[in-house]
């Protein structure tokens, strides 16, 4: 799902935050470790966020680890990275108490307190990490491309929201849902108009459109916010306003 806007919007919306001056970390929470790759990881952390939740799930957590664990990107954005034993949280937490509030244990480190904003980027299957991701956050952002599906999806992750929100998370809202991937096909303006008609003001009013700008930046490892004269960057840059204006980042 990385070519479908979730990692770009990510690191955008987070290199967009740099650029207003604030101080980011990301959380890579997705196996395939896209938002690592992304912010051009050279797999020289000592550990990753993988070793944060063992350490956590066993009540072994130091400060330390946590310090080593962060990588500075050039961009200026702040980053936990992530890597495949990830796949296997699911084992690996299955016997620990309160196991879908361990990634909340560890950002409630005083080690994040110098953050403004901390941006899980989650993998877009449901299961113990996004449960985990929604039990740490105050708010949920929503990329949905504007294709065939999109919309069944949303239920699923919609359910998951609402039970976290009355389990574990009372606190927890949509901050908003976001268009990605828009083109002039009628599919497109289906979702669209759908999403339109079912989430009204909170969504987006900037749009992110399909382009081949956002597959180059990841494979460039520079997010597009920082490429001169992007087009997709213009509207993250816009997105990133808009969340300030809203008055929830």
């Amino acid at each position: 799902m990385h070519n479908g806007g979730k990692t770009t919007t990510a690191v955008n919306i987070a290199a967009g935050l740099v650029k207003e001056g604030k101080k980011v970390v990301g959380i890579d929470l997705d196996p395939q470790a896209n938002m690592s790759e992304y912010l051009g990881y050279e797999y020289d952390a000592l550990y990753n966020v993988s070793d944060l939740m063992v350490a956590a799930a066993n009540n072994i957590l130091d400060s330390e680890c946590i310090k080593k664990s962060i990588i500075h990107s050039a961009e200026g954005v702040d980053y936990i990275p992530s890597n495949i034993k990830l796949a296997s949280a699911d084992l690996f937490l299955s016997n620990v108490m309160c196991r879908e509030q361990v990634l909340k244990r560890i950002l409630k480190r005083e080690e994040f307190d110098e953050y403004d904003y901390i941006i899980i980027d989650c993998l877009p299957s449901l299961g113990i990490l996004l449960t985990n991701a929604l039990a740490a956050a105050d708010s949920l952002l929503i990329p949905v491309q504007t294709q065939k599906f999109a919309l069944d999806g949303l239920v699923q992750l919609e359910q998951v929201y609402d039970m976290v929100k009355v389990n574990v998370n009372p606190g927890l809202m949509i901050e908003g849902v976001l268009l990605t991937m828009l083109d002039n096909t009628n599919m497109s303006k289906a979702v669209e108009s759908a999403l339109e008609s079912k989430y009204g003001d909170t969504l987006f009013v900037t749009r992110i459109h399909r382009s081949v700008e956002a597959t180059n930046s990841t494979y460039e490892q520079k997010s597009l916010v920082a490429i001169k004269n992007s087009k997709l960057g213009a509207e993250y840059v816009k997105v990133t306003k808009e969340l300030i204006e809203r008055g929830l980042v």
